[in-house]
């Protein structure tokens, strides 16, 4: 419902307008991961996911120009935060000067045209790794949440043009459009992680951002009381409408290929467009398969990323953007 709806989000740039158009597999279906690192001349290869690396900003200009030439149009940023920035209360995150903020701005300045949205979730910046604020042993919703809707007005202000919310709390994208709104950033986007399981696909990412939960007495040793039960769908398309309903412009279903069904049952469902995330996990095992000859990996990862766009999805975040661009070249 307007003004929580703003159909001219998905209008307002030839990037956004090409993103979400509805058929073929080209570069303009892809969101390009990128994990960023505090330093000078970073470019550590991440050891569970070969040929993806963590990077500094002194070559993240570089690198979205390199993208942008490829035909690749949209990034999405993670940060890895330094353990002495962590606590319980996400406070790094909203720092105007923090490393997600000095990435946006990065970007913009290297690339005006390109397309950057940002991960909103507390997970990088807690000391317990839980994407939500801790105490006496659970995660709170309501207090993450507003934390979460200044996380992302401190993004927009950076010059982010869409966040992302992945952290699964309730309520948290109408807490984030109000905010956003509120603020004066009517036109920036928010394309939430509506359909996030409680993967086991997710161990390469955790090492490479360092946010694995921590275990302990004091906070829950898994993401299971927010992440949702592999088991369920009808739980997907709950969630993916009341997303819609506080004011998504697209939703998301992760991970990709377990859940090929939920993407085309979420596509039925919703009149916004559809995003998928092709996780770590399964980037990982291609590559590894691939490196002792027991696939081919091109083959594969074109297989791969039809299926998920076949399933219904209109946009895929996968760390086989350069690799799928190169072959559809």
């Amino acid at each position: 419902m307007y003004p929580l709806r703003r159909n001219r989000r998905l209008r307002t740039s030839p990037s956004i307008r090409d993103l979400v158009r509805e058929t073929r597999l080209s570069p303009d279906d892809f969101l390009v991961p990128l994990f960023v690192a505090e330093g000078k001349g970073v470019r550590d290869e991440i050891a569970s996911m070969p040929g993806y690396f963590r990077i500094s900003l002194d070559g993240l200009g570089p690198e979205v120009k390199a993208l942008w030439a490829l035909g690749l149009k949209s990034v999405l940023l993670f940060v890895k935060v330094p353990d002495n920035l962590k606590d319980n209360k996400g406070t790094e995150a909203l720092n105007p000067k923090g490393l997600m903020q000095r990435a946006v701005q990065c970007v913009k300045e290297a690339c005006p045209q390109m397309l950057v949205m940002t991960d909103v979730a507390l997970d990088p910046y807690s000391s317990f790794g839980h994407d939500g604020i801790v105490q006496g042993g659970r995660i709170v919703n309501d207090p993450t949440v507003q934390v979460l809707a200044e996380m992302a007005v401190s993004h927009a202000a950076a010059g982010a043009d869409w966040v992302a919310p992945s952290d699964m709390m309730d309520g948290r994208v109408r807490g984030i459009r109000e905010a956003l709104d509120h603020a004066g950033y009517t036109e920036a986007g928010i394309m939430s992680y509506s359909a996030k399981y409680a993967s086991a696909f997710y161990g390469p990412f955790r090492d490479a951002l360092d946010s694995a939960p921590v275990a302990g007495q004091e906070a829950p040793a898994d993401k299971k009381t927010y992440q949702m039960d592999p088991a369920n769908r009808l739980e997907a398309i709950r969630e993916t409408r009341m997303d819609v309903a506080e004011g998504a412009d697209m939703v998301m279903v992760k991970p990709g290929l377990c859940y090929l069904d939920i993407v085309r049952e979420v596509r039925n469902a919703v009149d916004v467009p559809v995003s998928v995330y092709q996780v770590s996990g399964e980037y990982a095992m291609v590559k590894a398969a691939a490196q002792r000859g027991w696939l081919d990996h091109d083959a594969v990862v074109l297989e791969q990323l039809t299926a998920i766009k076949r399933a219904g999805a209109d946009l895929i975040a996968t760390y086989f953007a350069r690799d799928a661009v190169r072959l559809l070249s």
